[in-house]
């Protein structure tokens, strides 16, 4: 799914780039998992191995909230 151009090339009505640039917007992007070193939390950032990681931390988010 491809998002409006606009988003990226004007702040409100100002554009911020050139007449007729071209431009890919994509709504989502799939980063293959080899390139991903860590995951930016509230509890820090999350290293491998990300299942207990991940687990970990949401046991602290959930200490930090009782």
């Amino acid at each position: 799914e491809m998002r409006d151009p606009r988003e990226v090339t004007h702040i409100g009505e100002h554009a911020i780039a050139p007449t007729g640039v071209k431009v890919a917007n994509p709504a989502f992007d799939v980063t293959p998992n080899r390139y991903v070193t860590g995951i930016v939390t509230e509890e820090g950032i999350v290293r491998q191995p990300f299942e207990s990681g991940l687990r970990d931390a949401v046991e602290r988010a959930r200490a930090r909230f009782k």
